[in-house]
């Protein structure tokens, strides 16, 4: 696969831990915290896609995955060009990827990180 699928995310407003309680008691994941911007990073042992469950940066909450780019703007220009839209310029996350969102025609909110 050119551009693999590499993340997902739950993003809620209001109670986040309650909602990562839910799916540590559903699916018996644990968690890593990244406490700068209260996100679970999901320990899956190396086994799936990596995950976490936080707040939103801005707006309401969502659920996406991330597919993995070489070039985020170009990328976005290409997506733009077929009718998405951009959700989120190119965006460095502290102590992370760099990271960029858009909606598909459709309305879809899908993310994009940054091959390393």
């Amino acid at each position: 696969m050119a551009n693999p699928v590499v993340h997902f995310e739950v993003m809620v407003k209001g109670d986040v831990e309650a909602i990562r309680k839910f799916y540590a008691e559903v699916f018996g994941w644990k968690f890593k915290m990244h406490d700068p911007v209260n996100y679970g990073i999901v320990d899956n042992g190396g086994a799936g896609i990596n995950g976490g469950i936080g707040e939103p940066m801005h707006g309401e909450g969502y659920q996406t995955f991330y597919v993995a780019v070489d070039d985020l703007q170009q990328t976005l220009n290409r997506i733009e060009s077929l009718g998405g839209t951009c959700h989120m310029p190119p965006t460095d996350i502290p102590n992370g990827p760099k990271i960029a969102m858009f909606k598909d025609p459709a309305g879809s909110l899908i993310g994009l990180v940054k091959n390393m």
